[in-house]
């Protein structure tokens, strides 16, 4: 155990299985592992770290989630590589998922911050960013 370090992030979505296939692929292809199975979750874990997505409930469902409210703006990921941010944002394309900020793609945090943008389901913003060398 690393002190400080993310324990787990839980997201609640409004549709499980849209969620799941989205997420899976792409936190699979970052390494994580499933890891826990339930009715109402599903949870991928790498090292010490796991992401929980759970079905919420129905009567929670008239207020769509927008990260400009109040709470989770978006999640970042690390990428190995400028290449590996390359890979995946042909991925996203091929799976016709649209990139935010397409016109200042792959630099859209600025010079220095090779990324893609991009949105889940429920468009909660997922970042995946180069190490700056």
């Amino acid at each position: 155990m690393k002190v400080g370090m993310i324990h787990h992030i839980e997201l609640y979505v409004s549709d499980l299985d849209k969620s799941v296939h989205f997420w899976g692929w792409f936190l699979e292809a970052l390494g994580y592992e499933p890891y826990q199975t339930w009715k109402e979750g599903r949870s991928w874990k790498i090292n010490e770290t796991y992401l929980v997505l759970v079905q919420t409930k129905e009567n929670f469902l008239d207020i769509p989630y927008h990260r400009c409210r109040v709470g989770l703006n978006h999640l970042a990921f690390h990428a190995t590589s400028k290449e590996q941010v390359d890979q995946f944002t042909k991925i996203l394309k091929d799976k016709n998922i649209p990139l935010l900020y397409p016109d200042r793609h792959p630099y859209a945090g600025g010079n220095s911050h090779y990324a893609v943008y991009f949105e889940d389901p429920d468009r909660i913003k997922v970042e995946l960013v180069a190490p700056s060398h």
